[in-house]
């Protein structure tokens, strides 16, 4: 879907104001999100009823924005757990439940197979353990639901020096502020975490991010630079910052 932007308010996508670079890279995977949901919506019989989405680590609800730009957004069901929920939480109102929760936990207070999306973006990495969270966000999918989940990812073999040397090494030089993240994750690590833990068919894997920031900052602003790092994540996503996978829910 095409989104018009407005030249006096420099937004991502159009939508998005925390972002002023008009194709943020780092919001670009928000993008990709609301054109699945909105795939998903034509796609679904008007019979069928809303389209309940889940957004795990919803942060401040800035999913909503990239979906409600969606046809046939009003159909969406919206969703949200954190483990604890920000004050600026984008339309409020329009969500139909906000609550707090840990993966950890298997958030035993939200019923099995009640989903037909769930999202998890950026939430992975900070977890000292995958395996319960993997498992649940399977669990509350709906059978045939689509589960879209990212993290930060590492080229080959990186990745096993991230997770095992640089905890020493931190250690070793008695690094006082704890990392953020606490997992580390090629692309090839991070699927098979998920076959592993969910019973899943992956429908596309996608990186974004291979080359971004810095002085390259400005180039956001133009519509060719996005397309050129979307293709780079559509056929070499190992090799990007960030990687997301869609799967679906084995019925």
């Amino acid at each position: 879907m095409s989104i018009a932007l407005d030249a006096a308010v420099p937004m991502a996508f159009g939508v998005d104001p925390t972002r002023r670079e008009r194709y943020s890279l780092r919001q670009a995977r928000y993008h990709a999100i609301g054109e699945d949901v909105g795939r998903l919506l034509r796609e679904r019989p008007q019979s069928a009823g809303p389209l309940k989405l889940l957004d795990v680590g919803l942060w401040n609800g800035v999913s909503m924005r990239y979906v409600e730009s969606q046809p046939g957004a009003e159909r969406v069901e919206f969703h949200g757990i954190d483990l604890k929920l920000q004050p600026t939480i984008y339309q409020p109102r329009r969500w139909a439940s906000l609550q707090e929760g840990n993966l950890l936990d298997g958030f035993p207070q939200v019923a099995s197979n009640q989903f037909d999306v769930v999202i998890c973006e950026q939430v992975l990495e900070h977890l000292p353990s995958v395996e319960t969270a993997m498992a649940t966000l399977c669990r509350i999918l709906k059978p045939g639901g689509t589960l879209i989940v990212g993290v930060p990812i590492f080229p080959p073999g990186v990745d096993l020096l991230r997770r095992h040397l640089v905890p020493r090494l931190d250690r070793l030089v008695k690094k006082r502020k704890p990392r953020g993240h606490l997992q580390a994750f090629s692309l090839r690590s991070f699927v098979e975490a998920l076959h592993a833990n969910c019973e899943i068919t992956v429908a596309e894997t996608r990186g974004f991010r291979i080359l971004s920031g810095g002085i390259l900052r400005p180039l956001e602003n133009h519509r060719w630079w996005w397309q050129l790092g979307r293709t780079c994540g559509r056929y070499a996503p190992a090799l990007c910052t960030e990687v997301q996978v869609v799967a679906v829910k084995k019925l």
